[in-house]
């Protein structure tokens, strides 16, 4: 079959590759039918996440439908012929993190647990295309998947519903809620969200539908800012201004009370200084992040607010200032999506029409057209801001 594969740092490549076969009698095989680049992809791309090979299936956002169930999946959850939504995270359904909701923390369904510990403490959910220290599971730019504990994480598509509806269920739109609700949003709050991307936008959404009496959004890129405002945001670019002054004339000079970095490790920053700084300590790995907006979001929020982190990070940062944080009593509130959780309530909002996940979707590609996609993508050519792949 064909696959998006990585072929090292900046290079990915379409290839043959092995169908995937059932190894796990609650596994399920589906056939891809839509599937989606996200930005933490790049962050594979761009060589920052350890442990990827060369070979290795990209994609962790995806749907299809199933073809093949192995013979302990439980037929009233999953049969043959079911169109499926397939959450990011792997989660076995049974240990002490799933049981609690904190599906992206499962104990059982990473089989590469010790080199998570090694970087981590303790081991993280096996994730679908994101690094061996993740599992070393295939992922979903292919035409076809394996999914291990298919009972537990796919999600069946009612009829009537677009793939381009639903497809965003699969990681982006329950990530952009998710960092909206661990802000507690009171009504009278106002969010400042960093990150205009895909993740930002339905941050922007969530917070709005959760009830914000304003939302910010913060980012360089003028289509980006605008689809925010449109979503009823108030931009702000942060090469033609300084963050923190806006934020503070917006909000009496107290700061936003809620902020979502929905950024992560490759933010860059408006002040020439500091963002040659964290790009070559970066370049050598003497830090593995840049956390321009997480030094940006904390020392912007009002005092006794909350930081909601929902972009993604990898290892090691410098110039974390904790003081800040503890001095004035921030809640800073953290973590890969537990998708299983959001994904039904969600589905329930896209049918009302409470949130219209297709809008952020600039370009349908076939698979075959995957490297010139991630260019696009990456560079931000041609106003690409979400890219759906057609195996």
């Amino acid at each position: 079959m064909k696959a998006v594969t990585w072929a090292g740092p900046n290079h990915v490549e379409v290839r043959q590759v092995d169908e995937p076969v059932i190894l796990n009698e609650r596994d399920a095989i589906v056939r891809v039918t839509s599937t989606a680049i996200c930005g933490s992809d790049l962050h594979l791309l761009d060589g920052y996440v350890p442990t990827m090979q060369n070979g290795d299936v990209l994609g962790h956002e995806f749907m299809g439908e199933v073809v093949e169930v192995g013979p302990g999946v439980d037929p009233s959850r999953l049969r043959v012929g079911d169109r499926v939504v397939v959450p990011f995270p792997i989660a076995c359904g049974s240990c002490n993190a799933c049981a609690a909701q904190l599906y992206a923390c499962c104990e059982n369904s990473n089989p590469n647990a010790g080199i998570a510990e090694k970087l981590y403490g303790h081991p993280i959910a096996g994730l679908f295309g994101y690094s061996h220290l993740a599992g070393g599971f295939a992922g979903g730019q292919a035409e076809y998947a394996r999914v291990p504990f298919a009972d537990v994480g796919p999600l069946k598509v009612p009829d009537g519903l677009t793939d381009e509806q639903v497809l965003f269920l699969s990681d982006i739109l329950p990530t952009g809620y998710m960092g909206a609700e661990m802000c507690d949003i009171q009504p009278t709050d106002v969010v400042a969200v960093w990150g205009a991307g895909p993740v930002g936008q339905f941050a922007i959404d969530s917070a709005r539908m959760l009830g914000a009496a304003m939302v910010v959004a913060i980012d360089k890129e003028p289509y980006r800012l605008s689809l925010a405002e449109q979503a009823g945001a108030i931009p702000i670019n942060f090469t033609e201004a300084d963050v923190r002054a806006e934020l503070l004339e917006l909000t009496g000079g107290r700061g936003p009370d809620k902020c979502i970095d929905a950024a992560g490790m490759e933010a860059t920053h408006g002040s020439m200084p500091i963002d040659v700084y964290d790009r070559a300590k970066q370049a050598v790995r003497a830090e593995t992040d840049r956390p321009h907006a997480l030094r940006q979001a904390i020392l912007s929020c009002r005092s006794g607010g909350i930081v909601s982190v929902i972009g993604a990070y990898g290892g090691f940062i410098d110039k974390f200032p904790v003081g800040a944080w503890m001095n004035r009593g921030l809640t800073l509130r953290s973590g890969q999506c537990h998708v299983q959780r959001y994904m039904a309530p969600l589905l329930e909002r896209i049918q009302r029409g409470d949130i219209d996940p297709t809008r952020v979707i600039t370009h349908t590609m076939s698979l075959d057209e995957a490297p010139h996609a991630y260019d696009l993508f990456k560079n931000k050519q041609d106003d690409c801001l979400k890219v759906v792949l057609r195996p």
